[in-house]
């Protein structure tokens, strides 16, 4: 439940040192960098560094090139390799002429077979034609015309039942066309070609075809067996790039992205000096259990040096956020990035929400076979899909089954543990009865438990700001020490008058633990002030102030109120769970009565339903609560996560 200490560092420097202090930083993958201007104020005399990135233009052709070949790289280890700029140039450079050259050759020979493709297509149609096809063209006195023309133009053709010439000879049908010809007299041939345009025939040219149209097609055929042929060797010559050096190739392809990222880094950093003496000046944070190291390695570079602080001293700065939590409460970083990261000098709510989110979730979806497939289902989830969430329903499957066991529910079956308890506890006894029990009973309890996490929550929010200085909310918001001891008094009185029939409500407890909250709570904002040492601590108009804080009094209570409530669903969500299970043993005892196997596929699926449907619930109220009725009291979010430089493909997409 904490937030790795973090130190902001300046780093000052020659600049013709600046390659090897971004090197160091860059290998660090501890560094994220920060403009100059965020911890300088005073940089008249400063420039922005500017220097084309050559890295970037090299690697956006070279992923151009990769992403044509259809090949996706992975980075690898090259803490071990080195090379030059000019070598590193060269050999990218000839990579790209490589794959460009083999993509282009592969280009090539796909049109070609597609070509060929086409042409056997289209002369497909046309091969119940017996004539040499070179034979019927040189005809001195008849024009042949190859075609195709829509199916419904085929009853146009009897209008012209006086014209000899119009007659239309069809070879095939395809779809929504018939393909076929139809032959016009040389002095006639503007006409009828009118005649069949009016129709929407379309003309094939089949001046290439050699003999018949049967054997053009089968000459084709053996002519595109060969080009696929020849593609088949091409395409290996290409597969060779993978496979010939290949590893090499991913040390230079690795280097370069390195190279890439490094470069980006000045963009971060400012010069200032003029001449060849010029100087710069980066500026980021580095966590402190990797400041040590950073420093021995800085301390090997001539002429730099550099200055280092505590990120408490630089909260103005919205230091950066490294989550340190333990490998039960990690997994919930998830929901809490989700929310938002917290600031630097604020609680880490992390740990809080791993417990009481797993709690609460168990509590609401108690049952021990359910509770062991959803844990199978979130390992699943995480192990060979990569969900987050996955790991998050891991704890909360284990939850589900322990409060299984304690309300003695197993796939819905209400005494499969009976046996059990009778044996730990006596005859007829049970921890839990949720649908045989006390329905007002499991409703108390769910709002005893609202109030004590609501009470925590406050807590949490005292502490907190304490943290940050902020001893106007500490001691006086509604979330504060006053807020605690005037929503404690409340709910314990309630309690005590239900529960004990005892009322403490009386002269001396309500002026005292309930008026004097309520007053210091209305005047939280001027007394917080006051206690800061503020010169103007009074509001400017205290009609103003006091008709606006009437309203948020108001609100105040009406939160207390809706908060409790809220926890409600906790104990309901624990009888619906029961209520659905107990209504699929009917419908499976009901189709059982039929037959034996339908009573069992009725189980199976129920509860593939139920589990499937009160998870996702489950989980959306718990978030719920944990988001609207706990954070909202103690938790901003609105810190920044912490995001060093690290070795990574570079996204060259919109280069």
């Amino acid at each position: 439940m904490s937030v790795s200490p973090m130190k902001a560092i300046s780093v000052i420097g020659i600049q013709k040192y600046f390659d090897k202090v971004i090197e160091v930083l860059g290998n660090s993958q501890a560094f994220q960098p920060e403009h100059v201007t965020t911890f300088y104020s005073d940089t008249e005399n400063f420039v922005n560094f500017s220097e084309l990135n050559r890295y970037a233009e090299m690697l956006s052709e070279l992923d151009n090139s990769l992403a044509v070949a259809k090949l996706e790289p992975e980075l690898v280890d090259i803490s071990d390799f080195n090379c030059s700029d000019a070598e590193l140039f060269d050999y990218c450079s000839k990579a790209i002429q490589s794959l460009d050259s083999r993509v282009a050759k592969v280009t090539d020979k796909e049109k070609e077979i597609e070509q060929c493709q086409k042409i056997i297509e289209q002369t497909s149609h046309f091969v119940g034609i017996t004539l040499d096809m070179n034979r019927l063209q040189s005809c001195e006195y008849i024009r042949p015309r190859f075609g195709r023309m829509p199916i419904e133009s085929l009853r146009y053709l009897d209008r012209y039942d006086d014209n000899p010439y119009v007659m239309f000879v069809q070879t095939s049908v395809d779809g929504e066309y018939v393909w076929g010809t139809y032959m016009a007299p040389v002095d006639n041939a503007e006409d009828i070609d009118r005649i069949f345009s009016g129709m929407l025939f379309q003309k094939c040219d089949i001046s290439e075809i050699e003999g018949t149209p049967e054997e053009y097609v089968a000459m084709k055929e053996k002519e595109k067996q060969e080009l696929e042929k020849e593609l088949e060797t091409i395409r290996n010559e290409a597969i060779d790039f993978k496979t010939q050096n290949y590893d090499e190739f991913l040390l230079y392809y690795t280097k370069l992205n390195q190279k890439t990222i490094y470069q980006n880094m000045k963009n971060y950093a400012m010069l200032y000096n003029k001449g060849e003496n010029k100087s710069f000046v980066l500026c980021g944070w580095i966590p402190e259990e990797n400041m040590a190291e950073i420093e021995k390695k800085l301390k090997k570079i001539k002429s730099v040096e550099w200055e280092i602080d505590d990120a408490l001293n630089q909260l103005e700065k919205s230091p950066p956020i490294k989550l340190k939590n333990s490998w039960f409460s990690r997994p919930y970083n998830f929901y809490v990035e989700m929310y938002g990261m917290p600031k630097y000098n604020e609680v880490d709510p992390t740990t809080f929400l791993a417990v009481t989110y797993t709690i609460l979730f168990g509590a609401m979806f108690g049952d021990f076979g359910h509770g062991i497939v959803l844990a199978i289902a979130g390992y699943i989830m995480y192990k060979y899909k990569d969900m987050a969430v996955g790991k998050v329903l891991i704890p909360c499957g284990i939850s589900s089954s322990l409060f299984g066991i304690l309300f003695g529910s197993l796939f819905g079956f209400e005494h499969v543990f009976d046996g059990m308890y009778t044996a730990l506890f006596g005859e007829g006894a049970r921890p839990v009865r949720v649908i045989e029990g006390d329905t007002v009973s499991v409703i108390l309890a769910a709002v005893f438990v609202g109030v004590a996490l609501v009470i925590v929550a406050m807590c949490m929010n005292i502490y907190s700001s304490l943290k940050q200085k902020n001893y106007g909310s500490a001691f006086f918001g509604s979330n504060g020490i006053a807020g605690v001891v005037l929503y404690s008094t409340v709910c314990g009185g309630v309690a005590a008058i239900l529960l004990l029939g005892i009322n403490i409500f009386n002269v001396i407890t309500i002026p005292l633990l309930i008026g004097v909250p309520l007053v210091l709570i209305f005047l939280a904002e001027p007394l917080g002030e006051l206690v800061k040492g503020e010169e103007n601590w009074k509001p400017e108009s205290w009609g103003e102030y006091c008709t606006q804080n009437g309203f948020e009094m108001f609100e105040v209570i009406l939160s207390y109120l809706s908060n409790t409530m809220s926890f409600l669903r906790v104990g309901a969500f624990a009888m619906v769970h029961a209520g659905m299970m107990m209504v699929v043993s009917i419908l499976m005892e009901l189709t059982g009565n039929l037959t034996f196997i339908g009573g069992i596929v009725v189980l199976i699926l129920g509860n593939l339903f139920v589990i499937a449907l009160e998870a996702l619930l489950v989980s959306i109220q718990t978030l719920r609560l944990e988001f609207y009725e706990m954070f909202s009291r103690f938790y901003s979010g609105t810190g920044r996560p912490y995001t060093p430089v690290t070795l990574r493909k570079v996204n060259t997409s919109n280069r």
